[in-house]
């Protein structure tokens, strides 16, 4: 098994180049090595600024649009239910892939901040990529250590991937 990534868009503002899944495929293994992750799926939905602020909403209670949102699968809420799943020994299916979670991005907001940072939109649609992997994985920017943690590991992806600041 290894590392997979599924991605769709439910917004109309902007084409979405086949090259950005290959270019997310490339980051979320290269983010999955250096994090020690080679299992599990990752849903991508790109989106324009009116879902995500509905979406924003809904789910942190925030009012506004935001450039990325991160569901992880393996979140232990005090409400949610354990999931079972029961796996028959002499199957022939293929083996079960464990979903990480889903990504939301704003298409619309990546826009704006490529052109505000001074780099590509592909960078900024990577970075937000990179961003809400970390995310589902367990990373939080709740202080300034912990942002301190997260950019660089978002920064070390990114180099390595060639998508730097430019």
């Amino acid at each position: 098994m290894s590392l997979t990534m599924d991605w769709s868009s439910e917004q109309e503002k902007m084409d979405i180049p086949a090259a950005w899944g290959q270019r997310l495929e490339q980051l979320l293994v290269l983010a999955g090595q250096a994090e020690g992750i080679l299992e599990g799926e990752v849903a991508v939905t790109f989106v324009d600024d009116a879902r995500i602020h509905e979406l924003n909403r809904q789910y942190r209670g925030i009012d506004r649009p935001t450039d990325v949102l991160s569901f992880a699968m393996q979140e232990d809420g005090e409400d949610e239910l354990d999931i079972v799943f029961e796996v028959e020994e002499e199957s022939d299916e293929l083996p079960f892939i464990e979903p990480l979670g889903d990504i939301i991005i704003s298409v619309e907001t990546a826009a704006r901040q490529a052109e505000e940072y001074g780099h590509s939109l592909e960078r900024e649609i990577g970075f937000l990529f990179v961003h809400g992997f970390l995310h589902l994985i367990g990373y939080d920017h709740q202080d300034a250590e912990a942002e301190a943690v997260m950019t660089a590991k978002q920064e070390a992806v990114l180099q390595q991937a060639g998508l730097t600041r430019s």
